[in-house]
């Protein structure tokens, strides 16, 4: 951990879709995208709360994953959003380090740091809240604590198998935070003082705008700028 990276972020581990029905947007992001199924978890592993599909391509994880009760706190995450990233999860060098110096820093606590295991070995995993009802998962795993994992993707999943046609994605480029009207700038201080990133590049309604739609961004970035995020806010056109 440095002063440009207090929280030992490594890269983005995963983005987690809520969705209405997992089956139909995997099938979806594999065809159209060239993602290739390779695990799953649900009532078939054990799983009596969701079902979720890992797709993947390069470098790039996408977990679409749907509630299988009406009572789990997905379903009303998919009742107000729709289809929609519910984590942006952060592989990082030690969870405990990570969540701790976030939540000394002002992030607030979604998920305490916790073992999480399965036959392949273990991780450790917490989780802070971001923007809206986004949260950041903090994943650490193949350390000198204890925790390694050899699993396919993360305890709980089964390697499952369909091979897509790549069309080229090959890592995150960025991610874009969409926020209210005057909630830009506190968002981006919170990923200023609790991530230790820095603003990148910085657009205003000049350069973002049509004859009926205007918006102002800042993008954010870590210090190596391999994690870049844009937070967006409307303006008038």
């Amino acid at each position: 951990m440095t002063e440009q990276n207090p929280l030992g972020l490594k890269k983005i581990h995963h983005v987690e879709f809520y969705v209405g029905n997992a089956k139909q947007a995997e099938f979806y992001y594999r065809k159209a995208f060239g993602f290739s199924r390779a695990a799953y978890s649900g009532l078939e592993t054990g799983n009596r709360e969701t079902t979720s599909y890992v797709l993947r391509q390069n470098r790039v994880n996408l977990v679409l994953t749907t509630p299988l009760s009406p009572e789990h706190h997905a379903a009303e995450h998919v009742k107000q959003h729709g289809d929609g990233v519910r984590d942006i999860a952060f592989h990082v060098e030690d969870a405990d380090h990570a969540f701790n110096e976030a939540v000394k820093r002002g992030a607030k606590v979604h998920i305490e740091p916790h073992d999480w295991k399965d036959e392949n070995g273990s991780v450790r995993k917490a989780a802070i809240h971001t923007y809206g009802d986004t949260v950041h998962s903090l994943i650490s795993y193949n350390t000198n604590n204890g925790h390694n994992y050899n699993g396919v993707f993360l305890p709980g999943f089964v390697p499952q198998s369909v091979e897509g046609e790549a069309v080229g994605i090959v890592l995150v480029d960025h991610i874009v935070g969409n926020v209210e009207l005057g909630k830009m700038e506190p968002w981006c201080d919170y990923y200023r003082d609790v991530m230790g990133f820095e603003r990148y590049i910085t657009f205003d309604d000049k350069d973002i705008s049509t004859e009926y739609s205007a918006l102002m961004s800042i993008v954010m970035s870590d210090g190596g700028h391999n994690i870049k995020f844009p937070i967006n806010e409307p303006a008038e056109s």
